[in-house]
């Protein structure tokens, strides 16, 4: 690999704003990058300079359309490969097909180990995202992945809403490590709800352990799109007797059916979320936007300069 010399961000198609975001905080201009697509459909990408011994960082979640998204990823990684870049880091704030980790029926595929895949035979070298589904995805990478966390930039945001000695709720057992590392932050205390998926759309709600009587509480999630865990959660929460409920989301990709879900639960009061993936649509201040471009931007720098990242776990003070 040829020493890496300067850096250069650019931005794919999934959300630019996001990536001119994070080359403001590092003083850079975007780089140049051509993308289009050919009558059928196929995808085109041009670097429109020289990245010869470039450490170059391409933005892109893939986020909806995920399939459009990763494969201009994978077009991009395979462009700078071959001109000659001298590193190359996919930036995923939002990492698609997360959800499909493991085998849990038969006859079923891991998607989150087959987008692993993907990106290391398109020819990165590297991997920065935010709130993978699963930890252990870091696991289906043979190379570096520096995993970031929301948590340091929604946490103060929280603390001003949430006041002192909230709790925080995780929606399902699977969110409950997420759950407890808020608390910690917030210094709060801690429930877990039980849920049983229905289907994609629908899920229940059963049963709540741990106390929320006359507490304002967080919900915690790393991802909704139909807010059907949020939403069930947050009507038993109120129902055992919680003065208040929000929810904090590391990314927030809600459809119709969720926007119209949301505004029909009046026991969430607010949801705090991120700009990893674009937010069209705030649905009148009921959800809150948190910037991760200072995040992104300060990881980037550090890797470029080598320097460790895991100071960025943690709340800046």
């Amino acid at each position: 690999m040829r020493t890496a010399q300067n850096i250069r961000v650019y931005a794919g198609s999934a959300h630019p704003v996001l990536a001119g975001q994070i080359a403001d905080f590092l003083g850079l201009e975007l780089g140049k990058c051509h993308i289009t697509k050919f009558p059928d459909g196929e995808i085109f990408v041009q670097f429109e300079e020289n990245v010869r011994t470039a450490d170059a960082f391409l933005i892109q979640p893939t986020c909806s359309n995920p399939n459009d998204n990763l494969m201009e990823l994978l077009i991009m990684i395979d462009a700078a490969k071959r001109a000659s870049a001298a590193r190359i880091t996919a930036v995923l704030p939002f990492f698609g097909y997360a959800r499909q980790d493991r085998k849990d029926k038969p006859r079923v595929p891991i998607t989150a180990k087959l987008v692993a895949n993907l990106l290391t035979t398109a020819g990165a070298d590297r991997i920065i995202t935010m709130d993978l589904h699963a930890q252990q995805i870091q696991g289906f990478f043979d190379i570096p992945v520096d995993h970031l966390y929301a948590r340091p930039v929604l946490v103060p945001v929280l603390k001003k809403l949430l006041g002192p000695d909230p709790v925080v709720v995780a929606p399902d057992s699977g969110s409950a490590k997420m759950a407890m590392s808020y608390g910690d932050m917030l210094h709060g205390g801690f429930a877990v709800v039980a849920k049983r998926r229905i289907s994609a759309s629908t899920v229940a709600s059963s049963h709540l352990v741990g106390d929320v009587a006359d507490k304002v509480c967080v919900i915690t999630d790393d991802l909704t799109s139909t807010a059907g865990t949020l939403c069930a959660a947050a009507k038993l929460i109120k129902a055992q007797g919680a003065k208040k409920v929000y929810a904090a989301v590391s990314h927030c990709m809600l459809g119709e059916e969720g926007r119209r879900r949301l505004l029909e639960t009046p026991e969430i009061e607010q949801m705090i979320v991120t700009d990893a993936v674009p937010i069209t649509d705030t649905l009148g201040g009921k959800i809150v936007v948190v910037g991760v471009a200072p995040l992104l931007g300060e990881a980037i720098r550090r890797i470029h300069e080598g320097r460790s990242v895991s100071s960025l776990f943690y709340i800046q003070h």
